[in-house]
């Protein structure tokens, strides 16, 4: 598992149009879940120690969003071929178990994550109302270990969007496992 850092992107980039399986036998369009106030699209997976340090947080912080009017969707972009735990049986399994309250989506040929330029799970993407990039950053400071009392980066950026429109000047890249390509 290669430790990659995210790329920053460009703030006001236009976020990528997608259409995608759930978890629940649903096709999700971008549209779908824009936000009255924005969006976050974040990269995991189900093998990654990166995100499985942070899932519980994910789940907490993207249900507070809801509230704040800003929604929230999750994108599977690795080969399974490599990783039997990222099977689309296994996505199903896990959102089911840990109650996701965000769409789970499946990225089977990989182009979404190339159209959106995520590299790395997690890989955490914020939009505002007008699906213009405002935060391309970490969730918070945890890595493989998940740290107590760490600072809710995402979280509190996306709060900002909500409230400003504008996410925060500092922005510190996602760091995980690199998406396995095919």
């Amino acid at each position: 598992m290669a430790m990659t850092t995210s790329n920053m992107l460009a703030i006001g980039q236009p976020a990528a149009n997608f259409s995608l399986p759930d978890t629940q036998g649903n096709n999700v369009s971008l549209s779908d879940y824009q936000g009255s106030k924005g969006l976050v699209v974040a990269f995991i997976c189900n093998h990654c120690p990166y995100v499985k340090s942070i899932i519980n947080q994910i789940i907490l912080d993207t249900k507070e969003l809801a509230e704040l009017g800003i929604n929230s969707v999750a994108i599977m972009s690795n080969d399974p071929n490599e990783y039997e735990e990222d099977s689309f049986e296994n996505m199903k399994k896990i959102s089911s178990d840990l109650n996701f309250s965000f769409p789970y989506l499946l990225d089977e040929t990989q182009e979404v994550a190339k159209a959106f330029g995520a590299v790395c799970t997690p890989d955490f993407f914020g939009y505002d109302k007008n699906l213009g990039l405002q935060y391309r950053g970490r969730l918070n400071e945890s890595r493989k270990e998940s740290v107590d009392g760490a600072k809710r980066e995402l979280f509190e950026a996306m709060k900002e969007i909500a409230i400003s429109g504008n996410g925060p000047r500092h922005q510190t890249p996602s760091i995980g496992c690199s998406i396995k390509w095919f």
